[in-house]
């Protein structure tokens, strides 16, 4: 691999990176403010106990979906994203030309 297409694959990771940033961290803090809301509810009414159930489906969903989405990074299910498509465009070209 050469140098230039190594420095254009980090840039890619960095701008990747600094945007899963960009969206994840407001996500992150509204998610916490939520959730600190809910904490002092349950503390400090006894009607907010119905509260922790959600909040635990919550948790728990995303927790889920965070283990699912650090193993396809690892497995390296992102790296090559356009290429099941251009598979498809070829071989659908491949078969309009047989017929």
């Amino acid at each position: 691999m050469s140098t230039a297409a190594v420095q254009k694959n980090r840039r890619h990771h960095l701008i990747t990176a600094l945007l899963a940033l960009a969206v994840l961290t407001p996500s992150l803090y509204g998610f916490a403010g939520k959730f600190i809301e809910f904490i002092h509810i349950y503390r400090g009414e006894s009607d907010g106990v119905f509260a922790i159930t959600p909040i635990l489906n919550y948790l728990l969903a995303s927790v889920g979906f965070f283990c699912l989405f650090c193993w396809a990074m690892m497995q390296g299910m992102f790296h090559n994203v356009e290429g099941p498509k251009q598979v498809m465009l070829d071989n659908e070209a491949r078969l309009d030309q047989a017929s």
